[in-house]
């Protein structure tokens, strides 16, 4: 039934690693379903017979499904399926995007669809690695034009040691967390998260996960060369060389004119009558293309761009080649905020703001891993408006997603742990203006803004990118140079944003994109090198300069928190039956209380004295009475014989009318009523654990009250002479008929 059914085997990491084909999704065309361990992924390649009409770029589309059934997991939406991708399955599909991309004819506009569909969830075998190589192979035996194939896999640190794709237990040990993609020769993408590592570190892991890929493509190869499809033509959709030469003998010393200005709004304002003037000037002569001079006109200062940066060092807004636009760092802008920072560069500027909040606002998770929450949640809005543009807010889409990722990664390495700040936090980073580099930005800004907050950083962090031009294939000694910092026109226009976070120590997040088929190590080496320069420069001459340290003491319209840990058989009675007892503290102190699963408890209050208040109320609860305590309690019930007071919600004693106050008590009315808030002590406990208090004694202890007819100092008074009141001389007992 399946004759074209083929099973290839190798070993990665340890790990057996099972490409299998011809089996299902036949349609398609490639289909690999990839075994790692238990990890199970399906992953298909499809092209359309015809481009997509009104185009100007590659129509690409990547998506990485992570289907619940693969941990034996039912969705817990209310339709009880899959709905959108969660972000960890969006952030998956970029990173497999960003390498498969550059791989593609630039000059093809066929619609090309790679799908990863997680079917079986092995922990101990990360699934996007797996992923990765599964569509590499899919898109290699294909008939789609493509110059791969590319390998893909995670380098982690244990002991000092690298490893290649970490079992779950060493990745929570694990100091770094770096994915490494690769072609033959190059390195084609780089995603790491880190531990403060150096940069010699960073770029020997790098090199360590290239090694493994080029074997891994190898493989893949050697599938290829067995069933692999030949690739098919295509319609291709590059501009006609002549009507370009004729926009470029026409317009190029106007877009040299044009582009030469560090101000991204002339340059803008420049450039439209450029765009008249061509469009009227060659129209007629290319009647059935005009609609292809707005891409002869791009591609023309594509083109001037990276004349200037090759041939004479020269960057558009006039700077030197390793030198960082004017800055600006900025705190406490907004009044009610928690925290707020604002990160200026050249005319990027990004304005974060902090929101702390309990430990139940941690954001729940629904995924394949064993991350059920997030008490770091960081979000990247992108408007229109910071691009001088008008295009209406739909919600964040896989870029903004991305970006608030890679400020996140940058910033969790130096977050305090839970146990010395026990706080959620929701960091938000408005781009307000954009003219490239936001992403770092939003590093920079967040920085400022936990500081300002309060959040005690282990050290604080800062983001810069390194650009990159390139003249022939880099694999066979083709020419390249990088720059510093790069703006909007050196993004669009060059081969590489190679973003670096990071803090004096080190390194703690990388992300690289590529226009090109990979990097050399020279060129990684040169770009770390040139990151950690300017990092460290920002830090100090910018970012500590309006704030050197976090604040000690938060704002006073953030929460304060107090923490506590209880035995865990105690924690039924301190939420009570149906959450009574819990509900009932957090209403008469004005707090919230969030109790975790090993008994810790976090109490969440505007005003510290509700927290303390409550506070103590759970240690009352959870604690058992002692003889000798003092406890602040409740007036319940009244009886003839004395008062009941809850000392904690579920917990009261008897204070006997004898000990209800420091005088004589005729009647209990006469001290206290049904609701009083009273000191008292304990005296007693019984074999039936019945609590016996005192107000009195409380009362003498507490607030230093002496007992009517006693005196506490001095001398006692003098016996007072003649027979004492009820007695007679002779001291007998004096009878009623006397």
């Amino acid at each position: 039934m399946f004759e074209n059914y083929r099973v290839f085997e190798t070993e990665l990491a340890g790990r057996k690693l099972t490409l299998e084909t011809g089996k299902l999704a036949q349609l398609a065309g490639g289909s690999v379903l990839v075994r790692y361990g238990d990890t199970v992924i399906l992953c298909t390649a499809t092209m359309s017979d015809k481009p997509r009409d009104g185009v100007d770029f590659f129509p690409l589309s990547v998506d990485y499904e992570e289907k619940l059934y693969a941990v034996g997991n039912i969705p817990g939406s209310f339709m009880r399926r899959e709905a959108r991708p969660s972000e960890k399955a969006i952030l998956t599909s970029r990173v497999i995007d960003r390498p498969f991309r550059p791989l593609f004819p630039k000059d093809m506009r066929n619609d090309v669809s790679l799908v990863c569909t997680v079917m079986s969830m092995d922990l101990d075998c990360p699934p996007e690695s797996a992923a990765m190589i599964g569509a590499s192979a899919a898109i290699a035996i294909s008939e789609i034009p493509w110059d791969g194939p590319v390998s893909g896999v995670i380098v982690g640190m244990v002991d000092g040691e690298f490893v290649i794709n970490p079992t779950n237990e060493q990745e929570k040990r694990s100091q770094m967390h770096v994915t490494v993609a690769s072609t033959a020769d190059l390195v084609a993408m780089i995603e790491a998260g880190a531990n403060e590592i150096d940069d010699e570190t960073m770029f020997n892991a790098i090199m360590f996960g290239h090694e493994v890929n080029r074997q891994v493509v190898a493989f893949i190869n050697s599938i290829v060369a067995e069933v692999g499809k030949e690739k098919i033509p295509f319609e291709s959709q590059e501009v006609d060389p002549d009507m370009y030469e004729a926009v470029k003998a026409f317009a190029i010393e106007k877009v040299r004119l044009a582009l030469d200005t560090d101000d991204k709004r002339i340059r803008d304002e420049r450039l439209r009558p450029v765009y008249a003037e061509t469009h009227e000037a060659l129209d007629e002569q290319y009647p059935e293309q005009a609609g292809k001079i707005d891409e002869c006109l791009y591609k023309l200062q594509k083109y001037v761009v990276r004349r200037w940066l090759l041939d004479d060092g020269k960057r558009v807004d006039g700077r030197g080649i390793d030198d960082i636009r004017p800055l600006a760092s900025e705190v406490g802008l907004l009044p009610r905020v928690h925290g707020s920072g604002l990160f200026t560069r050249g005319q990027t500027q990004v304005l974060t703001t902090v929101t702390l909040g309990s430990s139940g606002d941690a954001q729940m998770l629904d995924g394949l891993d064993d991350e059920v929450e997030k008490r770091y949640m960081h979000h990247y809005n992108f408007p229109s408006y910071s691009v001088g543009e008008t295009r209406p807010s739909r919600g964040p889409g896989r870029r903004e997603i991305g970006h608030g990722a890679l400020a996140e990664r940058a910033l969790v390495p130096v977050l305090p742990a839970v146990e010395d700040f026990p706080y959620t936090m929701r960091l938000v980073s408005e781009v307000v203006s954009s003219n490239g580099s936001t992403s770092q930005g939003a590093i920079c800004g967040s920085t400022l803004a936990l500081m300002d907050a309060g959040v005690p950083l282990k050290a604080p962090v800062a983001g810069i990118s390194c650009g990159l031009i390139t003249e022939g294939e880099l694999s066979a000694g083709g020419r390249f140079m990088t720059m510093v910092d790069i703006q909007g026109l050196e993004d669009f226009f060059g081969d590489m944003d190679f973003k670096v976070g990071g803090t004096h120590k080190g390194i703690t997040a990388i992300q690289m994109d590529l226009k090109v088929h990979g990097l050399t190590p020279e060129i990684i080496k040169e770009a770390l090198e040139k990151t950690h320069k300017a990092r460290i420069y920002i830090l100090d001459e910018i970012m500590l300069k309006a704030i050197d340290k976090p604040r000690e003491e938060l704002s006073p319209y953030a929460p304060k928190m107090l923490t506590t840990k209880i035995d865990v058989d105690k924690i039924r009675e301190v939420i009570g039956k149906g959450g009574s007892v819990i509900q009932k503290i957090q209403l008469e102190c004005h707090c919230k209380v969030d109790v975790e699963e090993d008994g810790s408890i976090f109490i969440t209050a505007l005003d510290i004295e509700d927290a303390r208040r409550a506070l103590a109320v759970i240690e009352t609860i959870a604690k058992d009475p002692e003889v000798g305590a003092i406890y602040k309690g409740r007036v319940t019930r009244l009886m003839s014989f004395g008062a009941f007071v809850e000392i904690a919600p579920g917990k009261e004693g008897l204070v006997h009318v004898s000990r209800l106050d420091i005088r004589r008590v005729e009647k209990v009315e006469d001290v206290v009523t049904v609701g009083d808030e009273v000191m008292v002590k304990v005296i007693e406990i019984d074999e039936q654990g019945r609590v016996n208090l005192s107000r009195r004694d409380a009362l003498i202890e507490v607030e230093g009250l002496v007992p009517e007819n006693t005196v506490s100092d001095g001398p006692r008074p003098p016996r007072r002479d003649g027979p004492r009141p009820g007695f007679r001389r002779d001291d007998r007992p004096r009878r009623r008929d006397d």
